[in-house]
Formats: structure tokens, C-alpha cells, sequence
């Protein structure tokens, strides 16, 4: 006899997103699934937004009672998790492929913005805890893959992908909403703000916005009628470079050693009270910051040679395989 099968100890759509729940017993043939389901609401908000989907809409989409979509998934908001997870398919490269951690950054957050660009409507759920689906988890697993030379903590290494995600999502959402009024509005020159140039070419006065004005005059801010705008690609690229750059500030201060924090040692002229415990707390600073200097030291020194031998262990690979495809030849 067959043991009854019990969903883990996961919430229920979770467990769909794993393919560990247990299936509805009773229901429509077979003609329904959750695979259906959320295909179903993925189109729905891809047309006309998240806003659109409701439990109704996709059962009348599919032709089915809404009751019958209750059967497999409990909630919308069951609904909305697996359709999150369903658009979200991490394009992981292959373990083969070898490029340095910026580059490697920079894939993966193209990646993200490619799958906010397909799907805008991902920039509306709200942010309710951390990852637990396959797929996002597949993202996290990815983006550990290419900062996995850097001499970063595992706290440090997941702020650095809230980062990162932040910035995807945030000119995600800017990207979507400037579309939507461009598509929106009569004239697209409203949106860009040519039609207004020369009335803020008056307004703007070099008196009242210093700064602004020669920007304005420059076309830097509001487009001059008759010119292109500015790829929002470049905007984002620019952006995207210059968090790369605080990162490899900040790595550099973590191999050096100026990116711990130290306590400021107290001045060398204060007049310490003549007690013994103070004169024996002293000794025991000075011997506290000796030996963090000599374990800081040490530190870089074994990140260094761990760097080192995960270098020559991909030469070596990489050779491996090269002769092995020659003897294949």
C-alpha cells in the first residue's frame, strides 16, 4: 500500500513552485493544470498588467469556473508568487565559461533588466522576504558563482546583490513608466520635453538656476526639438558601471586591509589616571591591536595565495581540456 503523501513544511505555493505539493484529487480532467494556470496569468498581465489578474479572469480565460482554479492554486497571491517565479528563468551560463567578476556581474544584471523588460509588470509585487523558489534562488546561486573570487564576507557578498537587484528593478520600473506615457500620450516630444524647450529656455534663467541653466541650454536636460534622446541603455550602463566601481573600491580596501573597521586608539598624549587596572587595560589594547594587525596581515596573505591556486587550478583546467579535445581530434 502506498504511503499518504503530506506537503512539507512549506508554504503551499512555494511547495507548487518546488513540485513537492500534493495535487488536487478531485477536479476538472486533467484539462487543467498549474502549469496552465499560470501560463494563463503570465499573458493576462503581459497585456494589460498586474492589476488585470484576478482568479476570475484567468478561470473565464481558460474557460473554467473559478472555483476550479481554487482546486490547484489557493489565493492570488499563490497565484502571483508562481507566476513571478514562471516569468524569472535565469539564463545561468555554463560552468565552462570563464571571465573575470565584472563582466560576470554584468551578464547577470543585464539578465535581470532583460526580464524586467519582458515582463514589466514583475516590478509591482511587493518585496515580501527573502527567495525561496527555484528559480529565484537559481538567480542567488548564480550571481555567488561570479563574485566568488572576491575577498568579500557572505554578508557583504548578499548586499551586494540587494544592491545590484535594486538598481535593476528601480530603472526597470523607470524604464516601463516612461514607455507607458510615451505610449500614452498624443505626441511623444511631450514625454521627452522638446515641445517645452523654449518656454523653459525663458524661465530657466542663468539668475535664478545658475547650474541648470547652462544644462538646459546645452540640451542636456530637456531635449531640443529636432534631436534624438539619450539611450536609456547608456543611462543605464553608466549607472551600472559605477556601482561596479564602488565595488572594486571597496575590494581593494578589503585586500589592503583599510577596509576593516578599528577602533581609534586613544591620543598618545592623554594623561592616563596612575591606577594599575587602567596602566594593565592599556598593555592589553596595545597587545589587542598588535594582534589584529598581524591577523589582517595574515588575512590578505591567505587571500592572496587562495586566489592564487583557484588561478592555477582554472590554467590548469583549461589546459586539461584543451588536450583533451585535441585527443579527440
Amino acid at each position: 500500500m502506498t504511503p499518504e503523501r503530506h506537503d512539507p513544511e512549506l508554504p503551499r505555493a512555494v511547495a507548487l513552485a518546488w513540485g513537492v505539493a500534493v495535487n488536487p484529487q478531485r477536479g476538472p480532467k486533467r484539462e487543467l493544470s498549474i502549469e496552465r494556470i499560470v501560463d494563463a496569468a503570465i499573458e493576462i498581465a503581459d497585456a494589460e498588467g498586474l492589476t488585470a489578474v484576478s482568479m476570475s479572469r484567468v478561470a473565464a480565460s481558460l474557460g473554467f469556473t473559478t472555483m476550479s482554479l481554487y482546486r490547484y492554486v489557493t489565493s492570488k497571491d499563490d497565484l502571483i508568487l508562481l507566476m513571478q517565479e514562471g516569468a524569472v528563468v535565469p539564463p545561468v551560463p555554463d560552468e565552462t565559461l570563464e571571465r573575470g567578476w565584472r563582466d560576470g556581474i554584468t551578464a547577470w544584471v543585464f539578465a535581470m533588466r532583460a526580464a524586467f523588460q519582458e515582463h514589466p509588470w514583475l516590478v509591482d509585487i511587493p518585496i515580501s522576504g527573502a527567495p525561496i523558489t527555484p528559480n529565484s534562488l537559481l538567480i542567488v546561486d548564480w550571481f555567488l558563482r561570479e563574485v566568488r573570487s572576491l575577498p568579500l564576507s557572505d554578508a557583504e557578498k548578499m548586499s551586494t546583490l540587494l544592491l545590484l537587484t535594486s538598481y535593476a528593478r528601480a530603472t526597470g520600473a523607470q524604464e516601463r513608466d516612461l514607455g507607458a506615457a510615451a505610449a500614452a500620450a498624443a505626441d511623444p516630444a511631450d514625454v521627452t520635453g522638446a515641445n517645452y524647450f523654449e518656454a523653459l529656455a525663458e524661465l530657466v534663467t542663468p539668475e535664478r538656476f545658475p547650474y541648470l541653466s547652462p544644462l538646459l541650454a546645452a540640451g542636456g536636460y530637456v531635449a531640443e526639438p529636432g534631436t534624438e534622446p539619450d539611450d536609456s541603455d547608456d543611462d543605464f550602463s553608466f549607472g551600472l558601471e559605477r556601482i561596479l566601481d564602488g565595488i572594486e573600491y571597496h575590494v581593494g580596501r578589503v585586500e589592503s586591509g583599510a577596509g576593516v573597521a578599528v577602533e581609534e586608539p586613544l591620543p598618545p598624549t592623554l594623561e592616563l589616571p596612575r591606577d594599575k587596572q587602567v596602566r594593565e587595560a592599556a598593555k592589553a589594547r596595545r597587545e589587542a591591536e598588535k594582534a589584529l594587525r598581524e591577523a589582517q596581515k595574515l588575512e590578505r596573505d591567505v587571500i592572496k595565495h587562495a586566489l592564487e591556486r583557484e588561478k592555477d587550478a582554472r590554467e590548469r583546467e583549461k589546459i586539461a581540456r584543451e588536450k583533451a579535445e585535441r585527443a579527440r581530434r
